[in-house]
């Protein structure tokens, strides 16, 4: 994977960290694990879009959009087995 794939990955997976932060009312899990769990959103959220046939692959916008679903359905579980509002 080139290097450069790498930085987008991060820049689009801490926006859609950040974003998701917002979107689920709650003070965050803190800057590092909202990066990762924005990174692990799009990872996510690009096998939802792949199982139901939508391309995996995108620009910067589709993969912060499809982080954000993914970060949102983590949270969401994440929540659900622990009990903390985050």
């Amino acid at each position: 994977m080139h290097p450069l794939h790498w930085l987008w990955t991060i820049i689009a997976g801490l926006i859609a960290g950040w974003l998701t932060g917002k979107i689920m009312k709650g003070s965050g899990y803190g800057f590092l694990f909202d990066i990762v769990l924005g990174i692990v959103g799009a990872l996510v959220g690009g096998f939802i879009a792949h199982l139901l046939g939508f391309s995996a692959h995108g620009g910067l916008i589709y993969t912060i959009i499809l982080g954000v679903i993914g970060a949102i359905i983590l949270v969401f579980l994440f929540r659900l087995i622990t009990g903390k509002k985050g």
